[in-house]
């Protein structure tokens, strides 16, 4: 699903327009992205828990020439999903 698709699937089920749902959508994917990007988790219920985490630097291989290189130190996100949303996909 794309995010026309989830915005026209939010509008459908709530009874407001494609653009109002999308201006929603897109308030609560900026409010998420600012959040981590000040170090902050965003716990969403029966989703999971996007987190900023820091990776460390490390040793690398160049998968083309099997040449090892350094991988810089830097910040990325983790998603951990809920319990209900692992047993949905797994069933």
């Amino acid at each position: 699903m794309h995010k026309p698709d989830l915005a026209a699937a939010i509008a459908q089920r709530t009874g407001i327009t494609k653009e109002q749902a999308a201006e929603a959508l897109n308030a609560v994917l900026d409010e998420m992205t600012n959040s981590m990007a000040f170090g902050k988790k965003v716990t969403l219920p029966r989703l999971g828990v996007f987190a900023p985490v820091d990776r460390a630097a490390r040793q690398g291989k160049n998968p083309a020439t099997g040449e090892p290189i350094q991988i810089a130190a830097h910040k990325a996100v983790v998603f951990r999903p809920a319990k209900g949303l692992k047993e949905l996909v797994d069933a």
